[in-house]
């Protein structure tokens, strides 16, 4: 336990005295501060002061001081950001006022267009194409060359503007494949039979004992009108191409009977009802660039 001297010691090693604690026969010297620290303490403590005078500090009631110069953060953005509406505004204007074309063969337009039109990507789209375009089981890929409605500019323009049967649209784009199964139009046999034939089309196997030829004479006779002869498919109509093995809701041979049977009628909304003709064109500008535009 300490026990404190009456009078300190002087330690006859430093020959600096004692604050008159010992421990243990152990003395506590009684050293000064560095000067340099005690100078950085005081100085810290006069910054300080000058500190909460010329910067909000002090927190009131309701408010907090301003400060002799009247600094505020929230300001400071409120600036950061007006300057970045007025920039955007001008590079906006080149946007809105060219034509995707120009858009496409200007490198400043086309940088501008690229960086809006992957925000409003991301922000709109990627929830069902995925952040890359690449899309999923009934989502449409947007990286490759197969679209049902062309993948021009315009065409892009066009579908992201009306979206696909989107009811509140009546520029919307539209195809509807009957439910053959559903509506007993084909009965389950013919249904396989021209499943296995799509397939066949796709140059994938088929399965053995198909019946490749009623599966042909029911695709003349039910599918051709839309798909073409040859399978083709027509972008007027949106039918698919299905000679390519590429497929939206895939070509496993139960998934088509189920397509074939029940029919498919995906939606997409129509972009223009919820964003503004400038942010339209950066879109489609950015998804033509995302690899399949032609």
């Amino acid at each position: 336990m300490a026990e404190p001297h009456d009078t300190p010691r002087i330690d006859a090693v430093t020959g600096q005295s004692t604050t008159g604690h010992d421990w243990d026969g152990i003395q506590e010297l009684n050293t000064p501060l560095p000067r340099w620290w005690l100078g950085i303490f005081y100085a810290t403590i006069i910054w300080s002061i000058g500190y909460w005078v010329i910067y909000p500090a002090w927190p009131l009631i309701t408010d907090a001081t301003k400060g002799v110069i009247g600094y505020s953060s929230r300001l400071e953005i409120a600036a950061d950001l007006e300057a970045m509406k007025q920039q955007r505004a001008s590079l906006a204007k080149g946007l809105s006022e060219a034509s995707l074309q120009q858009i496409k063969a200007d490198p400043d337009l086309f940088r501008v267009a690229m960086a809006q039109g992957k925000a409003a990507f991301g922000d709109n789209c990627a929830a069902c194409h995925g952040v890359g375009g690449a899309g999923a089981k009934g989502y449409p890929n947007l990286n490759d060359d197969d679209w049902l409605w062309g993948g021009k500019l315009e065409d892009i323009q066009t579908t992201l503007q009306h979206g696909i049967r989107f009811a509140n649209d009546p520029d919307t784009r539209v195809s509807q494949m009957p439910a053959f199964g559903r509506d007993k139009m084909l009965d389950a046999k013919q249904i396989r039979a021209v499943a296995n034939h799509v397939r066949e089309l796709a140059g994938l196997p088929t399965e053995q004992g198909a019946d490749l030829a009623g599966g042909r004479t029911v695709f003349a006779d039910n599918c051709a009108s839309c798909h073409g002869e040859q399978g083709k498919g027509s972008r007027d109509l949106g039918a698919p191409n299905l000679t390519d093995a590429i497929s939206l809701y895939g070509m496993e041979l139960d998934t088509l009977v189920d397509t074939i049977s029940n029919s498919r009628a995906g939606v997409m909304p129509a972009w223009s009802q919820r964003l503004d003709p400038t942010t339209i064109k950066a879109l489609t500008v950015y998804v033509h660039a995302l690899g399949g535009g032609e």
